[in-house]
This record gives structure tokens, C-alpha cells and sequence, in this order.
């Protein structure tokens, strides 16, 4: 059915709830389906899911939010080979949620100010590293207030979408974080395919348990083999006795969480801050592929591949945890419904602005989640080292990268030093790491700064 430059959207979020079987067919007809332009939450792998058919070089165009480690896929990207239309992963959830309703467009706050609004971003470059095609901009209107940008809807010619259990009448149940974005792209392909580890006859599953109704499927098949990677693993225990530069700045970060919080946790630095969690505070973690109420990391041997977090790591469920789609996820994030939100960083400006998602011409990682996090009215903290390797400096009078948000940073916490933003009074200096000098901090800052009344010594 699939022929040459058709669009598909595939499900999935990492290699978690991928419609595995479905991709690997399609690598076997590398010489009629090509130029494929392929609608994905992120890029996959070097050895799995969308990675699969970029190798066999069946992808013209991919739209995501999230490159992460795919070296095929940036190296395609920077050479020329290959287009990248990068949006906010909370926004390409919408477009998706709302083509398959026939809306449209829709108005959000998700990267107002930044190159996904302003136009200018690199989509394709040529053979020689030069811009070839560029974003375009992006209208805007003010609501309440506040500066919104007009999306457009995404619908696609198919739907590749990967369900736990489907019946004979289409209806399908997902299992824990890999719904993510299959509900959402089922909805959105004119004609969807779902691949199921279990079909049974109608009327076998309660209809009070069914996640996607059968008339937004139009086939189904039953999955041969799959191979339920999980995509990354760590060790914590030899992490923090490594590195106590990020443990240092992971303990600082969890004073920041209060009881009864909702807690969203960024790539990097972030994800170590559930470990110096005093055990009386009780806070509730959101990951924004599909999960409330993320407990620790597994016991080895008891991971689930079903059961993941944003960063692809295994993690567990807490009492009163809930499952959900992608598009339901980040409403819950625009619906200003998270305390705050703790990301990692490449650069942070003195008045807030901040810069994570791509250093040009050289790493393209993607936004993911971090743009719609930081586009709510909750408290946003950024953990990072406190200058790059090579001595480069990242926190600064102006990012010189382009930004993920504006104006959006309240806190910075470093290896060395923790800063206050506020509106009215700029960036000041509030913590010093023990052993570090005020010389110290401001031979290490691209900015002024003033300084707290009685700084604090960690």
C-alpha cells in the first residue's frame, strides 16, 4: 500500500509501544516506498524503530521533536540528505489530536519568540552545509494577554499504530506508557494499521477498558516477534560516585520540591534529583509521555519495556499513578497544571532566557517536551554544570544559541553557584558551593550579577 512519497505517522515514543513488525516490512520495500515523509514523536535509533528506514535511505522528510542520540539521522540532517521539521513534542501531540478531529489549527503559547514561531530554522541544508529551506514564520494573537502562535493540524496517509490487544471490530487497548502517541496517530492516518501482540473477537475486551474505538482503524495484524529493548539503562550508584559535580547540583535542586508538588523532571542533571528527595516530602512526578505518578527506578531484572519515562529509562508505578496519551499529557502541562518543572540547559541569559535544543550547524538534539514545559505558568528551574566543555561559558548577558523560551527561568542551579531571577531585580547570586570564591563564579559568568544580602554556603 505504501508507495513512494507517502506520509506516515508512527507511534510510539522512543522504542517504547513501536509499531516494530510494521517498520521492519517497510524496510523490505526500500525500492518502491521511498522519499517517505515520516511524522514521529522522535527519531529513533541507529538500530531500531524510524532509524531502520533512514538506513536504508527511505526517509525524505521527518517531522519530530526529538533527534536525541540517532547519529544516522543528524548526520543525514547536516549533510544535506535528509529534511528536519522540528516542532515542540506537546505541539506536534495537538496537531495530530486535531487534524484527526478535522480542526484545523489552533492557537498555543509553545514557542512564541523562539525560530519554531519567528521563522529562519534550518529544515534542509545543501551539500555544502548551507541553508537550503527554511521555516517559515508563524502568525500570532494575543489572548488575555498573552502572545499565542497559530499552528497548523497534521493528518497523514497512514497510520502505523502498535496496541497491546485489538479485536476483530478495530478497538484497541494500550498497555501503560507505550499508549503515548498511538491513541492520537490512530485518529489522524487516512488509513490506519494497527500491528497488536493479541487480537481477540469482538466483545472479548469490556468496552469500558477499550483506549481507541474501532472506527478509526481501518486494518489490523497480529505482531510476529518483538524485541522489547529497553533504550537506556544506568547504573545510579556508579553515576553518583563518578560524577559529584551533577550530584552536587541534583541535592541542591531537591530542596526546591514541596509536598503535594506535581513534578516535572528534564533530561541530564534532573533525573538524579528524585535520589536526595527527602523521604517525608511527597511529591508527584509527570512524564510527559503519558504518565502521573512515576515512581523510582526498578529493582534489576523487573524493568518493563511497557513502563518507561521521558528519557527511555524503566521506572515504576506509585499508588494512584494514571496512563495516558500523548495529547492528554501536555494538556495537562498547558492547562497549568504542573508546580514546576526542573530542565537541563546550553545556555541561560541574566533576564531568563534559555537555549537547550540545538547548537547550529554542529548538534541538533530537538526540543522534545522542554518548550511546552516552559510555556505555563509554573516555576522553572534549570540544573546544569556551570560552563560546557572547552571552557565555554553558559550563563550569559544574551544566548547566542537559538532559545527553547523566554523570559521563563527563575532559577539557576550550578556545580558551583545557584542564582535567582526575578523580573524587576535581574539575576542574583543566592548559594555558593563550599570551596568556591565570588571570583571564582564571576570569572565563570558571562553576566553581571548581583549578589543576596547573606549568601548562602552549600
Amino acid at each position: 500500500d505504501v508507495k513512494k512519497g507517502a506520509s506516515i505517522l508512527t507511534g510510539g515514543f522512543g522504542l517504547c509501544g513501536i509499531p516494530e513488525n510494521l517498520i521492519c516490512a517497510l524496510t523490505e520495500k526500500s525500492e518502491e516506498a521511498k522519499d517517505l515523509h515520516i511524522i514521529s514523536s522522535n527519531g529513533g535509533t541507529e538500530y531500531g524503530g524510524i532509524g531502520l528506514l533512514m538506513k536504508k535511505g527511505q526517509v525524505k522528510r521527518l517531522t519530530s521533536s526529538y533527534v536525541g542520540e540517532n547519529k544516522i539521522l543528524e548526520d543525514l540532517y547536516l549533510s544535506g540528505q535528509m529534511e528536519l521539521n522540528i516542532t515542540s513534542q506537546g505541539t506536534l501531540a495537538e496537531k495530530i489530536r486535531a487534524g484527526g478531529a478535522d480542526i484545523p489549527a489552533f492557537y498555543t503559547r509553545t514557542g512564541v519568540g523562539t525560530l519554531i514561531q519567528e521563522g529562519g530554522y534550518n529544515i534542509k541544508y545543501d551539500e555544502h552545509g548551507n541553508s537550503e529551506v527554511l521555516s517559515q514564520e508563524k502568525p500570532t494573537a494575543i489572548f488575555n494577554g498573552k502572545e499565542y502562535a497559530l499552528e497548523e493540524s497534521i493528518t497523514a496517509d497512514f497510520a502505523f499504530v502498535k496496541a497491546y490487544k485489538a479485536d476483530t471490530e478495530g478497538n484497541l487497548v494500550f498497555r501503560k506508557t507505550a499508549r503515548n502517541f498511538n491513541k492520537d496517530m490512530a485518529t489522524a492516518g487516512k488509513i490506519t494499521i494497527v500491528e497488536a501482540e493479541e487480537i481477540v473477537e469482538a466483545g472479548q475486551i469490556e468496552p469500558d477498558q477499550i483506549h481507541c474505538p474501532g472506527i478509526f482503524v481501518q486494518r489490523i495484524v497480529k505482531g510476529e516477534r518483538y524485541d522489547r529493548i529497553i533504550e537506556k539503562q544506568r547504573d545510579l550508584e556508579n553515576i553518583k560516585k563518578s560524577d559529584e559535580r551533577k550530584a552536587r547540583i541534583a541535592r541542591r535542586a531537591a530542596e526546591e520540591l514541596d509536598n503535594g508538588m506535581y513534578v516535572n523532571l528534564g533530561l541530564g542533571i534532573p533525573t538524579l534529583i528524585t535520589d536526595y528527595l527527602s523521604k517525608d516530602k511527597k511529591v508527584v512526578f509527570h512524564t510527559e509521555n503519558g504518565m502521573l505518578g512515576v515512581g523510582p527506578y526498578p529493582e534489576k531484572g523487573k524493568e518493563d519495556p511497557d513502563l518507561i519515562s521521558a528519557i527511555k529509562e524503566p521506572v515504576t508505578e506509585m499508588p494512584g499513578c494514571s496512563f495516558l496519551s500523548s495529547s492528554d499529557s501536555f494538556g495537562m502541562v498547558r492547562g497549568n497544571n504542573l508546580d514546576l518543572t526542573i530542565l537541563g540547559a546550553f545556555q541561560v541569559s541574566e533576564n531568563g532566557d534559555f537555549a537547550n535544543w540545538v547548537i547550529p550547524g554542529k548538534r541538533v538534539k530537538g526540543m522534545g517536551g522542554a518548550m511546552d514545559l516552559i510555556s505555563t505558568d509554573g516555576k522553572v528551574i534549570v540544573a546544569m554544570e556551570h560552563i560546557a566543555n572547552g571552557n565555554e561559558l553558559k550563563i550569559l548577558k544574551k544566548c547566542s544559541y537559538p532559545l527553547t523560551g523566554k523570559g521563563c527561568i527563575s532559577m539557576i542551579i550550578t556545580d558551583i553557584a545557584v542564582f535567582k531571577i526575578d523580573p524587576l531585580d535581574g539575576i542574583i547570586l543566592t548559594d555558593l558551593f563550599k570551596g568556591v570564591s565570588l571570583d571564582d563564579v564571576k570569572r565563570n559568568t558571562g553576566c553581571t550579577f548581583k549578589e543576596a544580602h547573606n549568601i548562602r554556603i552549600l
